[in-house]
């Protein structure tokens, strides 16, 4: 087996090999694109296709954001396809020491077995309106950038108010683009009521474990599927992508639909240098003695091994990805090609005398923000009981009590009108809270602290004081009742002064952290939020100067659209296919010798005589796509599904940054291989059926 140095060892090698490639110079099929601005042009002179609006708007409608990923309708009956681990925290609260559903996999042979995942939830972009001039116009006579800002937060939620009472069985939120460039007024329909259908066992989604993650040739079934219920009936949906069965095909153009979390190519310089030298460490050393904790406590036995498996997988996934990040950061060919993007757009900006005056200080203002900030950084991330589910609950009812006896457009933004239904949503979360696991992720969480900010920090102070962090824990857990869900309801139920009157011992913790927290909050609005946003809308009033809408926004987990070919790539001196079969699913189980984490699923490992061994597994593709696009649906011409994306190549670690189509891949399940597993493996033919529309479907 590799050891974590060889690991090392080889992403250091890939990314010297992806950095060394021509990229530079290569636009290609780059863009995370929003669907009020789609690539046209481009898809015209170089696919020489031209989507209608009727098919822009039909795939729009068909994807939807599961928790914090995509899925994609699939059929009439509101069926869902996205990724297994989409779900895998829902599956993890719906299994108990007696059924591990992670362990077992899951799948209903009939609807009433259909299992509701209590914390997932489903939602769909209906509409889309442009608020720009609204939104800026009411910050540009403030006295100065925090004023600004607290102006348009305030307009903003004005906008979110009046739609909300034009389209009550929406969820409207206004979101921003461009750095502050754009707002535009997106109206949600969410359901509630998700139920899982099927979800293959984790070993089969997840197979070859951390090993094989961002890595291709790939063998994972990481796909699965829920539905959504209106009035505790399947719910009927207009626009669902049809199932191509045949799957993804060499050089095809593909589309990607769903919504990718986060990336920061059209950032200042200054804003970059920032992440690689404190934001990126501080997340990295903070997840890592997280994830090293809950091996310990994994340790103690079987079932705390259950409890903290999900939380565990997530740290490994973000930790892979976040340190293939850095290493590309402290590449300097990576920021030698940042620099030289921001001196062209400064040279060019400096050839027009008004564009000049206007916007031409901009990049040293966003510098004197992360300057000002980096003193405080420390502060900003730690300041928090994260990991804890119950010091989540208390905070967020501190702050509920607090923030309800304001006007909604006052309020924080989590507990304005608009954002009520999802919060209390979150508070009556019926998923089970293991006491123990909270006495253990508390007490590891305030040694952090105390090591990171010292004794006399006043967030440390008010939460420890002068007892150990074990002690503070144990009596915290014990002395709370916020398990309990008859409690929150009741405390919802009475309100802020059923709240203001508990004496439950998170809660009165949570009253003293909260003037720190706001405190905080109220620094970083005023010093860096309002001057960086400031900043930030004039650099993106510069590109719009120069290049227009031409270039995609960065991403900010809300709906897009990327387009690419399947397409395999070459790797040194040897070639990487498009594709994988259930052929090489067997055989590398076979020259591991099954030995985890290459031990092929028991189901899969069952059922080997009965599949076709040449059917498609997984596949790679040259769209742009990054976290957050996760389940998205991966679609040919005529808007059928082919695949469902869940993961990318270690080429793609620097796409945050940059885009790559030389060796960078995203990687998706194959619809053949899906219906493959359906229908030979897991004996489920009335979602094949569903799926492919066969008779009695």
């Amino acid at each position: 087996m590799p050891t974590n140095l060889s690991r090392r060892v080889l992403v250091l090698f890939l990314l010297y090999c992806f950095l060394c490639s021509p990229w530079l110079s290569a636009r290609a099929d780059e863009g995370m694109w929003t669907f009020a601005n789609p690539p046209l042009k481009q898809l015209k002179e170089k696919y020489n296709f031209e989507p209608t609006k009727e098919w822009l708007d039909h795939v729009r409608l068909s994807s939807v954001r599961v928790g914090g990923g995509t899925g994609s309708f699939v059929s009439a009956d509101g069926l869902v396809l996205t990724n297994h681990h989409i779900v895998r925290s829902s599956l993890a609260k719906l299994s108990t020491q007696e059924r591990d559903l992670l362990k077992t996999g899951f799948y209903a042979k009939m609807r009433a077995e259909e299992l509701k995942a209590s914390d997932l939830t489903v939602e769909v972009l209906v509409s889309m309106a442009d608020v720009t001039e609204r939104v800026l116009s009411a910050g540009r006579n403030a006295a100065d950038d925090a004023a600004a800002e607290a102006s348009r937060k305030k307009e903003i939620a004005l906008v979110e108010k009046e739609e909300r009472e034009k389209q009550s069985a929406l969820r409207p939120t206004v979101i921003s683009l461009y750095e502050g460039g754009e707002y535009w007024l997106y109206d949600y329909k969410k359901y509630t009521d998700v139920r899982v259908v099927f979800a293959p066992e984790a070993q089969a989604a997840e197979f070859g474990g951390d090993y094989d993650n961002f890595t291709f040739p790939r063998y994972a079934l990481d796909c699965a599927f829920v539905r959504v219920y209106e009035n505790d009936k399947p719910a009927q949906i207009q626009d669902y992508l049809r199932w191509n069965s045949v799957g993804a095909t060499e050089n095809e153009l593909i589309f990607v639909v769903g919504n990718p979390g986060s990336t920061d190519r059209l950032r200042a310089v200054s804003q970059i240098e920032y992440q690689r030298d404190m934001s990126n460490p501080m997340q990295l050393r903070s997840l890592t003695r997280r994830r090293d904790a809950l091996v310990r406590f994994s340790a103690r036995g079987a079932e705390q091994a259950r409890r903290a498996s999900d939380t565990i997988s997530g740290y490994n996934n973000t930790l892979k990805r976040l340190q293939g990040q850095q290493e590309g950061l402290l590449t300097e060919k990576l920021m030698r090609q940042k620099l030289s993007e921001e001196s062209e757009l400064r040279a060019r900006l400096a050839k027009n005398q008004e564009w000049q005056k206007t916007y031409g200080t901009s990049w040293d203002e966003m510098a004197a923000v992360y300057k000002k900030l980096t003193p405080m950084a420390k502060r900003l991330f730690y300041s928090s009981l994260a990991g804890s589910t119950l010091s989540g609950y208390a905070l967020a009812f501190a702050q509920y009590a607090a923030e309800m006896k304001k006007p909604s457009a006052e309020r924080l933004p989590a507990y304005r009108d608009s954002n009520l239904e999802s919060l209390k949503s979150q508070l009556l979360s019926p998923a089970p809270v293991y006491m123990d696991y909270e006495e253990f992720v508390l007490a590891e969480r305030l040694k952090e602290i105390q090591d990171e900010l010292g004794a006399d920090d006043p967030f440390v102070k008010a939460v420890v004081g002068s007892r150990n962090s074990m002690e503070t824990a144990s009596e915290l857990i014990k002395g709370t009742k916020l398990n309990e869900l008859a409690y929150r309801k009741s405390l919802i139920e009475g309100g802020p002064a059923a709240i203001d009157a508990s004496t439950d011992a998170l809660i009165v913790v949570a009253r003293q952290l909260d003037p720190i927290v706001r405190e905080l909050d109220k620094w970083n609005r005023e010093n860096v939020e309002g001057a960086r946003n400031a900043a930030g809308e004039k650099v993106a009033k510069a590109r719009f100067a120069i290049y227009g809408r031409s270039i995609a926004p960065d991403a900010n987990f809300t709906l897009r659209f990327a387009y690419g070919v399947v397409k395999g790539y070459e790797l040194g001196t040897t070639l990487v296919p498009y594709k994988t079969t259930y052929a090489g699913l067997y055989d590398r189980g076979a020259s591991f010798e099954q030995k985890p984490p290459f031990n092929i699923a028991p189901q899969l490992l069952a059922r080997r005589q009965s599949v076709e061994l040449t059917t498609p597994f997984d596949f790679v593709y040259t769209a742009d796509t990054i976290g957050g696009n996760s389940g998205s649906p991966v679609i040919n011409r005529k808007g059928e599904i082919v695949g469902v994306n869940f993961d990318s190549n270690v080429h793609r670690f620097v796409s945050r940054y940059v885009y790559t189509e030389e060796t960078g891949r995203a990687m998706g399940v194959h619809t053949g291989g899906i219906i493959e597993a359906l229908r030979k493996v897991y004996d489920a033919p009335a979602l094949a059926d569903e799926l492919e529309k066969k008779a009695g479907s």
